[in-house]
């Protein structure tokens, strides 16, 4: 930031000074010492206020403790249900047909909720916004590890179908195969 009798310049905009008009592309043509020279002085600019819009107001004013952990825990919760919803048809197959669901997945599946609950237990025990900010930021929340592809099904019985189909116009009829 530039300043010159207390005042801030800036580039790109005309200025005043002991009666001499400099005009608005002076600032970016000059160099430090010719600025220097006429009293223009470089400041630091001061650095902008920061703070984490998600558990707080403003600096140093904190969101109430019991409504982020609310907010916190149905985010874990819904994660967990999303990725839980990726191997529910398993289930779902097992229910309605009797088809075990794979050993693999059943072990992800109790992982993902061993996950969720040690997270909902973390977040339930933090005392502070800090301590809140602390966990959720860090990599112990964030890991969830890769759900496995699910195994394709395999099909038992293939079936080979061909038809017929006439063409009209005087075109010849061709056969298609499916399988």
């Amino acid at each position: 930031m530039l300043t010159l009798d207390g005042k801030t310049l800036q580039y790109d905009k005309a200025f005043t000074h002991n009666g001499i008009q400099y005009p608005k592309n002076w600032l970016r043509l000059t160099t430090l010492a010719e600025k220097e020279a006429i009293g223009i002085v470089e400041t630091p600019d001061v650095p902008v206020a920061y703070w984490d819009q998600r558990f707080y107001w403003s600096v140093d004013n904190p969101k109430d403790l019991d409504q982020l952990k609310e907010q916190w825990t149905s985010k874990v919760k819904e994660t967990a249900g999303s990725l839980l919803s990726q191997t529910d048809w398993y289930v779902v197959r097992q229910a309605e047909g009797g088809t075990t669901v794979p050993a693999d997945v059943t072990e992800r599946r109790t992982e993902i909720r061993a996950y969720s609950n040690q997270k909902e237990a973390a977040i339930a025990s933090v005392t502070t916004v800090e301590d809140l900010v602390s966990y959720v930021t860090s990599a112990a929340y964030n890991a969830w590890e890769e759900i496995p592809e699910p195994e394709p099904v395999a099909t038992t019985e293939e079936t080979t179908t061909s038809e017929t189909i006439d063409f009209v116009g005087g075109a010849t009829s061709s056969t298609i195969a499916t399988f």
